[in-house]
């Protein structure tokens, strides 16, 4: 690349690109639609058309992004999708969901131990699977995971606290149960905050726990 080149991909404004739609594959799409539905997650869209071709269109609750699987979709083997991953505040909450609605679930579980390569459970980063929640309870760091009946694998991922830089821009919710959730663990950062001051009252808690809330999911330095 000549130094002209390299200026002018240095300077060229930047074009957002969102992820929008995950392709999955799929064996029988009534089968599949009724389970996608039974996760509680919104169909948008069910579109039929020439060639014995139908596409259909599914959104999780608080997801910017959506799936969609059907005939003549995708070439790909069904049950292929792997590791697609659904952020979650609460782990437990959302596997208590799962399970109200019938839906198996595994047990929560975390990553632990150096990195093997050749693992075969990638969404864990090559390192081995321990069971229960991550001992500290850090963000990114519990999981649990479900399939589908073509067995295409999902991961629920806890994130509480984003890394910095992952999120720009101002706080959003995706449920008022997210919002609830970011709430309790502000009053509870909170606390800390006014036993550290004395335990006087602080009359500006509600500037402090906006503070908190926003520098909490979009990766910044939280206050004390």
């Amino acid at each position: 690349m000549t130094q002209a080149e390299k200026q002018r991909t240095a300077t060229a404004p930047s074009v957002d690109s969102r992820l929008e739609v995950v392709v999955i594959p799929v064996s029988d799409v009534e089968r599949a639609k009724q389970f996608y539905a039974g996760l509680g997650w919104r169909l948008d869209a069910d579109f039929a058309g020439t060639d014995d071709y139908r596409v259909i269109q599914f959104t999780p609750p608080g997801s910017p992004a959506s799936v969609i699987f059907g005939r003549n979709v995708t070439a790909a083997v069904p049950g292929s999708a792997q590791g697609l991953y659904l952020i979650v505040s609460d782990i437990e909450a959302a596997r208590k969901n799962l399970l109200d609605r019938g839906i198996k679930v595994s047990e929560a579980f975390h990553a632990e131990g150096d990195v093997h390569v050749g693992s075969d459970e990638p969404y864990l980063f090559g390192r081995v699977r321990a069971g229960g929640l991550d001992p500290a309870r850090e963000s990114y760091r519990s999981y649990a995971s479900f399939s589908d009946p073509d067995g295409n694998g999902w991961l629920f991922q806890e994130v509480t606290t984003r890394l910095p830089g992952r999120v720009a821009g101002a706080a959003s919710f995706g449920s008022q149960a997210d919002l609830a959730a970011a709430l309790r663990r502000a009053a509870a950062a909170h606390g800390e905050h006014e036993k550290r001051n004395g335990g006087r009252h602080d009359e500006n808690w509600p500037d402090w726990y906006a503070e908190y809330i926003v520098k909490e999911q979009t990766g910044e330095q939280l206050p004390v």
